[in-house]
């Protein structure tokens, strides 16, 4: 990975894609048609599957769907989460309560400097960090020459997804591996809980033999989940966030949007790769097929 010097317009592009913006709506047109169709799996279970930690965002349970051999995913073992910087006191209560042993963030090092996870010292929790600096130069590219088209902004984020499962694999490796060692329940996060947080709760589905419309239903289901919190009263806009509301809305709903083409993109890249799903398994996330049976075991229940 390279590592690219702090620019305005790097700052833009990874507001856009890890954050939306308060009071910019949802995404619309495309992931919004993708929305209706795959949420259908899962429509039933939405609302018990949203957990309302006390200053969380887009905190959910993947547990509940179905799986291979006729089997369910269990609930209560792995919870997946935007940033937690701002979880209260009482949010943490809730998490203790959840019994919550392990955190996998997926954020880079910048990212968790400026919005830290504030686990309290005696809740125990096993934080898994890697230091990076997100390379995002296709991104930065798209402010070269004046203000993006929708277009141009769909092709960089599916771009950069099938770059995601690949670059990430060492934590996607890392959220198995506790799973298979019964550090659980655990939540992994990145900023906006979409993103790289979607691309591994898909593998995650995908390991469990969850159908791919529900798994792609649950991706979705951050269009619907992620609230982006309005700026403290008092506190000056970000220059950042006032430049986003200047670009047209149908680039905005591509940049801080999922849409089904994304997640797609991500799959077809490891389908792709010489040896498919197989190889990415066992190289990439490292597991041998014992290891597959006792994460399977750990994580579905008839």
């Amino acid at each position: 990975m390279s590592f690219l010097k702090s620019t305005r317009a790097l700052a833009l592009i990874t507001v856009a894609m890890l954050a939306p913006l308060p009071g910019l709506a949802m995404p619309v047109g495309e992931a919004s048609a993708d929305a209706v169709v795959a949420q259908a799996p899962v429509q039933a279970e939405a609302r018990s599957r949203l957990i309302a930690i006390d200053g969380s965002n887009n905190f959910r349970d993947i547990g509940g769907y179905p799986a291979l051999d006729g089997q369910t995913v269990k609930w209560g073992v792995l919870y997946r989460s935007a940033e937690m910087s701002h979880i209260t006191p009482k949010g943490f209560g809730q998490l203790r309560a959840l019994g919550i042993k392990a955190n996998i963030d997926f954020r880079s090092k910048e990212e968790r400097e400026k919005e830290p996870n504030a686990w309290p010292a005696d809740m125990g929790v096993v934080v898994h960090t890697v230091d990076y600096s997100l390379d995002l130069a296709a991104f930065r590219g798209l402010f070269a020459n004046g203000a993006p088209t929708a277009d141009s902004a769909r092709q960089v984020m599916t771009g950069f997804y099938t770059q995601v499962p690949f670059q990430f694999a060492p934590q996607y490796k890392t959220l198995m591996r506790e799973v298979i060692n019964g550090r659980t329940p655990l939540v992994y996060n990145c900023s906006a809980g979409k993103d790289r947080t979607g691309v591994a709760t898909a593998l995650v589905l995908r390991l469990l033999g969850v159908p791919y419309e529900t798994i792609k239903a649950d991706y979705l289901l951050s269009n619907q989940y992620y609230t982006p919190k309005p700026p403290k009263p008092g506190v000056a806009e970000d220059p950042t966030m006032a430049f986003f509301r200047t670009l047209p809305a149908d680039v905005v709903a591509v940049l801080m949007g999922v849409e089904g083409g994304y997640l797609d993109a991500a799959m077809a890249a490891i389908d792709a790769r010489e040896g498919g799903w197989d190889r990415y398994v066992r190289e990439d996330l490292g597991l041998t097929e014992a290891d597959v049976e006792t994460f399977r075991a750990k994580m579905l229940t008839r």
